[in-house]
């Protein structure tokens, strides 16, 4: 949680310098997106996708694991989903 409130702060630094670059008599409102961008949005970005590996690692895990793991509700021993043979053969008749 604290993570994002990292982030959040920092692009308000940053809002607050492309404001800052845009209200400038030597700036321009190009400047300030490109400050914007470059100082905010790209470094956040970045980080907050470096932070969060580990949780999509375990997820992916968790998946994994989950997907192999065998359903105890199941009866059949080979695990199909289809009804079971009769357990006589029927009967042909010859024509």
């Amino acid at each position: 949680m604290s993570m994002y409130l990292v982030a959040i702060a920092w692009l308000y630094v940053a809002l607050m310098m492309a404001v800052a670059e845009a209200s400038s008599t030597q700036g321009s409102v190009l400047g300030a997106v490109v400050t914007f961008l470059f100082y905010g949005v790209g470094p956040v970005s970045l980080v907050m996708y470096l932070l969060g590996t580990p949780a999509r690692r375990r997820a992916r895990r968790a998946a994994l694991a989950r997907e192999q793991a065998p359903s105890p509700s199941s009866a059949d021993p080979d695990e199909r989903s289809h009804a079971a043979r009769a357990a006589v053969a029927p009967e042909r008749e010859e024509p």
